[in-house]
């Protein structure tokens, strides 16, 4: 089944690695068959990494759209995943479910987990 994709004028979307941007009017259009898709909504610019769940939330958006250096991806999000539990051990259960998730390759289902530990870290930085 295709996926049916809207984009208002000047939204950018990310499609298996390419930035496409639209022009000045709305499109819809359909994508065929399956690969990373990443709505502007959901793109976050390297600049916007600026916190620790947010650095993770980057690198898990590299491990979806970026399959040739998955690997490399892969490690540095351990690394930031270890670093966040030892600075936050009680944030341990939102990392545990991304990676249940980046093991059984639902990269985008991971994406979701590490908003809601964006939102998380948010909560648990209002609370010190």
């Amino acid at each position: 089944m295709a996926l049916k994709l809207t984009l208002k004028a000047d939204e950018k979307v990310i499609i298996d690695g390419a930035v496409i941007r639209n022009g000045n009017k709305s499109v819809e259009f359909f994508v065929e068959n399956k690969v990373p898709i990443l709505r502007e909504k959901d793109i976050m610019p390297d600049g916007a990494a600026d916190t620790p769940a947010r650095h993770i939330y980057f690198t898990l958006q590299l491990i979806y759209i970026d399959a040739e250096k998955r690997a490399v991806h892969l490690q540095y999000f351990l690394n930031q995943a270890n670093a966040f539990i030892d600075a936050v051990p009680e944030g341990k259960p939102y990392i545990d479910d991304i990676c249940k998730q980046l093991e059984k390759n639902r990269f985008y289902q991971a994406l979701k987990v590490a908003r809601s530990l964006i939102d998380y870290e948010k909560e648990f930085e209002s609370h010190e």
